[in-house]
């Protein structure tokens, strides 16, 4: 387990050696952790929906379609029901 200690404001969180070594390898000189962490945070949403128009790979669209409409549905009646 790793910490990271920040002067001000300051978290702990675990991260497996895996993650750590990443994030250290990605770290430059003069960035804390935390200046990784939002670099990769804010940069993943940024992207925009639309780059994975598309890409389904899969051959059970309809069947995935069908299953989202229904939890959508299953969801939309409990909001009503309370």
């Amino acid at each position: 387990m790793h910490a990271h200690v920040h002067m001000g404001l300051t978290k702990v969180i675990s991260l497996s050696n895996e993650a750590y070594a990443e994030l250290k390898r990605r770290k430059g000189q003069g960035e804390s952790f935390s200046d990784v962490v939002l670099k990769m945070v804010k940069g993943k949403r940024s992207d925009s929906i639309q780059q994975y128009a598309g890409r389904w790979t899969g051959g059970d669209a309809d069947e995935v379609l069908a299953r989202l409409t229904k939890e959508r549905h299953e969801a939309e009646s409990r909001e009503l029901n309370r």
